[in-house]
């Protein structure tokens, strides 16, 4: 039976939140994202942001004001929100996409009105579906298109507002990466080779690397098509 609490102890690393302050803190529900890889709402708007001081005003704020989320309005406290989601709070006019910073902590962003229309997701994996192609998404989305020139491992410009497909970026070679697990979680670098399952990129500090393939999001070919610092 899972609990509908989570020991700070004990929660993700990648957690920007003090361990010691108080014995528990929300455990999210499942959802698009990983727990390493996304914080529940009422963490970010009580411990993050700090536009409340208990979860009773968090859910107060849910319930009167708009909290959207990849602009869906979210009530659940403990829906979680993931790595590249937009989070956008109408009420303060401030748009923030949720990245992983330097130390491969969460962290968000403040991001213009024209950048919170788009986000990068990339293609996990595809399926044939009536005669076309599906594309199974990072964040959980599910989109059909006639095209059959999606490979799996690239990265979907996708519009928000008027949902559908913008662009798409390859994992080729000089392209922009940014890595999202592993020992190197958090940098960003240019692709130098692919392997079938392993990727070497060279990081902003000149280091060569290699890791695993998985772990590469690509942010774009000349340069990051989002904002990622």
């Amino acid at each position: 039976m899972v609990k509908n609490h989570l020991i700070r102890i004990n929660m993700p690393r990648t957690w920007q939140i003090k361990r010691k302050e108080k014995k528990f803190i929300t455990r999210p529900k499942p959802g698009q994202s990983s727990m390493e890889l996304g914080m529940p709402l009422n963490v970010i708007l009580k411990d993050v942001l700090g536009l409340a001081k208990t979860s009773r005003e968090v859910r107060y704020l849910l319930n009167n004001q708009e909290v959207l989320v990849d602009y869906k309005r979210r009530k659940e406290p403990k829906c979680i929100v993931g790595f590249m989601d937009v989070l956008s709070i109408p009420a303060i006019k401030k748009d923030y996409r949720i990245v992983l910073n330097e130390k491969g902590k969460i962290s968000l962003i403040e991001i213009s009105k024209e950048e919170a229309g788009i986000k990068l997701c990339k293609i996990k994996g595809k399926t044939m579906v009536k005669g076309k192609l599906q594309l199974n998404l990072s964040d959980g989305k599910n989109i059909l298109t006639d095209k059959k020139d999606y490979k799996t491992g690239d990265m979907i410009v996708y519009d928000l507002v008027h949902k559908k497909i913008k662009d798409v970026i390859s994992l080729e070679k000089n392209n922009t990466i940014f890595i999202v697990g592993g020992k190197y979680i958090g940098e960003i670098g240019k692709v130098v080779d692919l392997g079938n399952k392993s990727i070497t990129y060279k990081n902003q500090k000149g280091d060569t690397i290699e890791t695993l393939k998985k772990y590469a999001y690509c942010l774009g070919k000349d340069k990051e098509t989002v904002k990622m610092r």
